[in-house]
Formats: structure tokens, sequence, C-alpha cells
């Protein structure tokens, strides 16, 4: 890592899903002087940060404890051990660090201009889950306006690499059995990690999600508590109205009984910010623009099920009464899993559009569709529709069936084109997504534009 001037980079990306890892990996071969903020709670203030940060400068450098009352007091002490070997150092959770202190930023970014920069093998990196701070502090701050040499917002792994990932720890269960386990944990690494080798889904599931000591149990009150400091409630409110299904601005302001004004907006935009909820476009088929009307969705897997089987089952749970539950026989899991999977498989379009041999550049839009109901029309709701530049319109079905699929998969397509309305000139191409089989009555009509195995995404 030779470099003519130091760099800074800022990694952002939601709780758990491998931030810090990513980092650490990168400077295996390099000095690495990782720093943490502490979790705010009432009593931690700027001292207890700056205490902290003192603490483990002492730790790496094994240097004696100094109490600095000043973030400059400390950053130039840790100027005292730098040298000039390729050094990463890290300030992970950089939110935590200083949203008590409102000089912190000034005095990072004098540091960084009027020191660091005499430091040409240094890469400095930002690193946080509260990505709306990292946002407004360091991204679009003019503070650091030119400085930032990289940019990475670390997203879920794709349904491959999750794959790839259960069976480098020896998973070696059913594809129906991997897509249940994604269906809850979705593409987050630390919630892969948790999946023994050995264990059925439904054992795994059962440990993490129905013990009384189960990690998933608690880890929605965790992330509320950790990433919306006093403000979790209305967050809290926004998920639970998103639960059900995909809704638009006014329909959540109805719901939440919440005044006119932006600031449901800014929370929503928060929640997308944070990786948590997805706003989906909406568009005129003819002319390719983006609408005004946009539904938002709880696109995170993990929520979805804490506030659909787990809440509900907390004073069971605590009381080990689901144990030895069987998860098949819990009340309409097996829908809420066909839900769970269609959530997932639009989290992870880019299998879908090569399955489908669409190139990127040749979408207009994609996403689900929803058209309300008028005089002259019905309405009728999309799982997930492609526009394309050849005025191709593909209309996707997501069926995670256990059952074989009938010919009535055909008739239930066939009524939702017929309810939506379509531009002259568009091509319809119907997509059937499955799980499990299909009769051969279905393939034989070759109604079907294109017909995918759901588990050919996983490779």
């Amino acid at each position: 890592m030779q470099r003519k001037k130091a760099c800074i980079a800022v990694v952002k990306g939601r709780r758990r899903i491998g931030k810090s890892r990513l980092i650490k990996e990168f400077a295996k071969d390099k000095v690495f002087l990782p720093f943490a903020g502490i979790a705010p709670t009432n009593t931690v203030s700027a001292q207890e940060q700056r205490n902290s940060f003192a603490g483990q400068l002492s730790a790496l450098f094994n240097v004696p404890t100094v109490i600095y009352d000043d973030w400059v007091a400390v950053l130039a002490a840790l100027t005292v051990q730098l040298t000039h070997k390729p050094t990463v150092l890290l300030f992970d959770e950089i939110s935590w660090m200083g949203s008590q202190d409102k000089t912190f930023i000034p005095k990072l970014k004098n540091w960084w201009d009027l020191v660091l920069q005499d430091y040409p093998n240094i890469l400095l990196v930002f690193c946080g889950s509260i990505s709306t701070w990292i946002e407004e502090n360091i991204i679009n701050s003019t503070a650091f306006f030119g400085r930032i040499a990289l940019y990475i917002d670390l997203q879920e792994l794709s349904l491959a690499e999750s794959y790839a990932m259960l069976r480098k720890q020896g998973i070696t269960l059913s594809t129906h059995d991997v897509f249940k386990l994604l269906s809850i944990t979705g593409g987050v690494p630390w919630y892969l990690e948790q999946i023994e080798a050995g264990q059925t889904a439904d054992e795994n599931i059962a440990r993490l999600c129905f013990r009384r000591s189960g990690l998933l149990v608690h880890e929605f009150d965790r992330i509320f508590s950790d990433l919306f400091e006093g403000k979790g409630i209305i967050y809290q409110k926004i998920i639970n109205a998103l639960c059900g299904s995909m809704k638009n601005l006014a329909q959540l302001r109805g719901d939440l009984h919440y005044p006119e004004g932006q600031a449901l907006g800014k929370y929503l935009n928060h929640l997308i910010i944070s990786g948590y909820v997805t706003k989906h476009y909406s568009w005129s088929m003819q002319t390719g623009h983006i609408g005004k009307q946009n539904l938002y969705r709880l696109s995170d897997n993990y929520l979805r099920f804490f506030l659909k089987y787990i809440e509900p089952n907390l004073p069971k749970i605590e009381k080990n009464s689901f144990a030895d539950v069987t998860l098949t026989a819990l009340p309409g899991f097996k829908s809420l899993m066909g839900l769970q999977v269609e959530n997932l498989l639009l989290n992870n379009r880019a299998p879908l559009l090569n399955a489908l041999d669409i190139k990127p550049q040749d979408v207009v839009a994609d996403n689900p569709y929803l058209q309300k109901a008028a005089s002259r029309r019905k309405g009728c709701q999309i799982d997930y529709m492609i526009q394309t530049q050849s005025r191709n319109l593909f209309i996707c079905e997501f069926k995670f069936n256990t059952q074989e699929l009938k010919m009535n998969v055909i008739d239930d397509m066939k009524e939702k084109i017929k309810r939506l309305s379509v531009p002259k000139g568009f091509g319809i191409c119907p997509v059937l997504v499955h799980f499990g089989d299909v009769s051969d009555a279905v393939h034989d009509t070759r109604y079907f534009f294109k017909i995918i195995d759901m588990s050919s995404l996983l490779i």
C-alpha cells in the first residue's frame, strides 16, 4: 500500500453486515490500528467516549492510560504512535464516538489536514452502522468534501454468496431448507454464521428464534436501541406498519395517525439509508418516467419474521413453551415462508435479470407493481415487473411451493394480465419463478416466457 498521500475511506452498512470484518481482512498484511466508539446509553458522555478511546490506545501500544478532556489531545497522543509503515487506521462506530461532541468532526478534519497528510501510507477508515449520521456528518459534510477516496455501502450477501457461505460452514441441507433459512436471515453474514451444521433448518430456526436464549429473539431490541437512540419508538411504529404489506406515504401517515409535515418522510429516509426499508418507485409504462406515488417495503427479512412470528409469541418463548415447537404446525407458517422468500427475491434482482437474459442497461424500470382500481379498470398487484427498452413487460410471479403447481397458476397469471392497463405496442412476457415441481401440463402449454427454478439462483 505505497501511496503519495494518506487516504480516507468510508464504510457504512446496517448492523451485523460485516463492515469491521471486511476492513480487518483488508488490513491483514498491514499495521492495523482499530478504535471503536462505545454504544450510547444515558450514562455515556462525550468524556466517556474519549476515555474509551484513550483506553484502547493504551492497550494497542502498551502505554499508560491518560485522561484527555479534548479530542485534539486524544488525536495528538495517537499521532505520537504512528509510523510510516503501511497502516490501516479504523474509527469504528464513529457516530457513537463523536455524536455527543459537536467539535469532534471539525477537530478530526483539522487533524487530517494538518497531521495525517504527512503520513502517506495511512488509510483512515470511518465505519459505522448509523448510516444517517455518516451521511450527514461525513459524506455530505463540507468538512470532508473532496477528501474521501473510497466509499463503500456494504450490502447483504447475494443468494449465491449466502449459499456458498453456508456450504463452507458445512451446511449440506436441501435447497428447500436453505431457502427456509435465508428467508429469515436474509444475506446478513452474522446471522448466517449462527447456523450450525448437523442441525436441520427447523432445529436451527427453533434454537435461534424460539428459545428463551435464542440469539435472534432479542436482536430486534438491540437494533433499535443501538441505532436509533431515543427515537426508536417512531421507527418501530413505521416498521410495524410496513410489516403486513407495502404502503405509500399517505397510507403510512393514516395508519400511524401522523400529522402532515416532513418528519415522517425524514424517518422513512433514515430507515432506507440504514438498509431496513426499500423505496419502490412507481413509473409510467408509456413514458418510463418515475411517478409520484411510491411504495415502501420492509425489506429486512429478519425484522419481518420477528414481527410476524417471534414478537407475538414472546411470552411463550420466555417460558420456553416453544422449545420443542414443530414449525410446520405453527398457524400460517407455510404462507409466511412464501412471503419471506418473495421479499428475499426482491432483494436479489441481479440473478433474476441474468436468468431472463436481460442486461441491466436495458431495464427501464423494475419493481413490484401496484395498479389501483379506478372507474374504468380493476386493481392488480404484480410480484415483480420489468420494463425493458424494447417495450416488453416481464410479469413475474413468485411461488415457493411444496406441492406441484398445476394449471391454475396460468389462470391466475392470465387474470392479472387481463386487469393490467398496458399501452399499445407493448409485449407481455409471463414469467414463473418457482420452487418445487411444475406439472407437465403447465410446461406443455408453453404459456410462460420462462419458468425459473429458484434453486438455480443459488449457484
